[in-house]
């Protein structure tokens, strides 16, 4: 397998996006304030997006000139320097490295780059969900700025920055699609340890072992079991010294996986059934499926982020039940998050704090093409559908997330010959990128089928129709 690198044509990208970026923010340069590298489910280092290293600095990046790089401690420079003794691809040259990121050392950058005057745009000011919703610059330091430079002019342009970064170029789309991949196999490792008798812990380290084995480094996922887990986060013998529960006959695992890999994450939601279920389990499974079938139609460029995540709710709001978190958000980065209701119906629930209703963020944010759709499973059935859907819509970049490769491939090959085909293809059966209506059932093929079809389209078209007036006019 080919491990997907970035290139310095990929940094030449980025850099020249960014500083167009700060034409159209009117800053004179950007003050970027990194994650911390232990920043668990979703993380996204602002700072190494301009670096390509090692997440937790400190980036200057004037609008002239070249970035700098303020590391935490010394040990990122031996970090830096043993990379570039390997021949590692490393963005910022030596002599553009600070070994600390302290008010004293950042001012002292600002002044040699001619800021004290200027108008800065900074990444650390805003909220960064889910877990740093207030922004993640710590106060001394950037109260220290601030009296330091009391003639700078100081914007917030974190979640204008995201919208930038988030349409994933050629190069990144690689890298997701490696990191999908590695968490398939997470997913797989756990499916195929769980059973009756089978320790938590158990599976959780066959989960983790297939992301380390293949050189990601997840986060720790979330992990409970029982018949019925309504908990979210680490398994509790990661935090408090107990046993793991050992699996029994209708349990159900429910855990989040994260993987990480070259700076880029994605999420499996993986719910294991441990022999027989209750049929209340199965009912929510069939609403869970309504609820990503109502996502996979809604995603469309132009549409606002909001809107999707209401048609994502009605399915749940249709059933009488709730959701344990967001049905959608963002990733690389996460900054767009869906509304979630804190009405849960458990046994017990009555003796804490009333939870409160999440409301979305960012439900303006228009969907734009080139942000990257993963559709799982997309060499068949409805994943196949799902892919074509966002192909017809204008999505630049397609992930075909699938379990074999030999079927993936004669995938994206139909797809892409779908896209290209003149009007012979047109109502058409493709298989194998080949028009194949004898492959269809004879009702299909038949008087009866050929009207039958003509019904659906046409209502088909009053719905499309309803929804983005034209929209079939360019069908």
């Amino acid at each position: 397998m080919t491990v997907p690198t970035f290139s310095m044509a990929e940094r030449d990208r980025r850099w020249s996006e960014t500083r167009k970026f700060m034409e159209m923010q009117n800053v004179d340069a950007l003050l970027i304030f990194g994650e911390h590298e232990d920043a668990g489910p979703a993380p996204f280092a602002f700072d190494i997006w301009f670096t390509n290293g090692r997440p937790g600095t400190t980036v200057v990046f004037p609008k002239v000139g070249d970035p700098v790089s303020l590391f935490p401690m010394s040990l990122f420079s031996m970090d830096h320097m043993e990379s570039c003794r390997r021949g590692d691809v490393m963005w910022i040259p030596a002599e553009n490295i600070r070994n600390s990121r302290d008010s004293s050392t950042l001012a002292a950058v600002l002044n040699e780059t001619g800021l004290a005057k200027g108008t800065i745009g900074v990444v650390g000011l805003e909220p960064y969900p889910p877990w740093h919703m207030e922004g993640i610059l710590p106060y001394t330091l950037w109260n220290n700025i601030l009296k330091q430079f009391p003639y700078a002019h100081f914007k917030p342009v974190a979640h204008a920055l995201a919208r930038l970064v988030m349409p994933q170029s050629q190069e990144e789309t690689a890298v997701v699609r490696h990191t999908a991949s590695i968490g398939d196999a997470m997913a797989r490792a756990m499916v195929e340890t769980a059973g009756p008798g089978v320790s938590e812990s158990e599976v959780y380290a066959a989960g983790m072992a297939a992301g380390f084995s293949r050189g990601a480094v997840p986060s720790p996922m979330h992990f409970w079991s029982g018949p019925e887990p309504v908990a979210s986060g680490w398994p509790q013998w990661g935090y408090r010294p107990q046993a793991p529960r050992t699996l029994q006959d209708g349990d159900v695992i429910r855990a989040e996986v994260f993987c990480n890999f070259g700076g880029r994450h994605t999420q499996h939601q993986v719910l294991i059934a441990i022999g027989e279920v209750h049929q209340d389990l199965e009912r929510a499974a069939r609403v869970a499926r309504a609820i990503y079938d109502a996502g996979i139609q809604g995603l469309r460029p132009g549409r606002r982020f909001g809107d999707v995540v209401d048609e994502m709710l009605k399915p749940m709001e249709g059933a009488g039940g709730w959701v344990f978190g967001p049905p959608v958000h963002g990733l690389n980065p996460l900054i767009a998050l869906s509304s979630f209701p804190g009405n849960v119906e458990v046994d017990g629930i009555e003796h804490y704090p009333a939870l409160s209703d999440h409301p979305t963020i960012l439900a303006d944010m228009k969907l734009v093409p080139g942000e990257t759709i993963i559709v799982t499973g997309s060499n068949t059935g409805l994943g196949k559908e799902a892919a074509r859907h966002f192909a017809r819509l204008g999505a630049s970049k397609i992930i075909l997330g699938v379990r074999n490769s030999e079927a993936g491939e004669v995938g994206s090959r139909t797809l892409v010959a779908a896209a290209v085909s003149g009007p012979e293809s047109h109502g058409k059966y493709m298989s194998d990128a080949k028009v194949n209506d004898d492959a269809l059932s004879n009702f299909v093929r038949s008087a009866d089928g050929k009207r039958a079809s003509e019904k659906v389209w046409k209502e088909l078209r009053e719905i499309l129709e309803t929804i983005a007036p034209s929209v079939t006019n360019s069908i």
